[in-house]
């Protein structure tokens, strides 16, 4: 009776195969990571009156995304695929930072009525952060207070922030990793 099983993939094969699962793990899971930010946000209760609390769990926030950073850009460094590793690390610290300006701007609203031209609803306050992320700014909503005009100014100094500092950090990490010789490349996951 002859042998039927196919041969075992040459390690090109499996080089190919790797890569590929690789690949395809760096399309979903920016994706999921970005949608299981934006449920959290959703889902997060905010039943909290603004107190100092509020302006501690913002600067943990801010420490949160710096740490982040710092640990994305060991990852990139060291990843087989650094500029796959760049982009899932921005798909992870970007919405994060932005996510925890809405929910602020949310909870101020609501602390604060009238702290902008309209009553924010979660949906308005993700709306308004990216407006002012993306510098479009289309003045339907604007911050009345003095509290959320500074809010505002904290996330545009971050913004600008998060565009120079972090991305050129980012993109530095994939130039690292990809310079880094052959050899010193981690072996690539092991597939069970």
């Amino acid at each position: 009776m002859a042998d039927t099983t196919p041969p075992p993939p040459t390690p090109r094969e499996l080089g190919r195969v790797r890569r590929g699962r690789f690949l395809l793990l760096a399309v979903i899971r920016p994706m999921v990571t970005i949608a299981v930010q934006i449920v959290a946000y959703y889902l997060l209760p905010v039943d909290q009156r603004m107190s100092a609390v509020t302006v501690v769990e913002l600067a943990i926030g801010f420490v949160v995304v710096v740490a982040l950073v710092v640990w994305e850009v060991r990852v990139i460094v060291r990843s087989p695929y650094p500029a796959l590793q760049g982009v899932q690390a921005l798909a992870i610290i970007i919405p994060l930072f932005l996510l925890i300006f809405a929910y602020t701007y949310y909870i101020v609203e609501h602390n604060i009525p009238n702290s902008f031209t309209t009553p924010l609803t979660r949906t308005d306050s993700l709306y308004f952060v990216v407006t002012v992320f993306a510098t479009v700014g289309f003045g339907d909503i604007t911050a009345v207070t003095q509290v959320a005009r500074v809010l505002v100014i904290i996330q545009m100094v971050g913004d600008l922030l998060v565009l120079g500092v972090v991305l050129r950090v980012v993109v530095s990490a994939v130039q690292r990793g990809r310079a880094r010789a052959p050899g010193d490349a981690p072996p690539p996951p092991q597939t069970p």
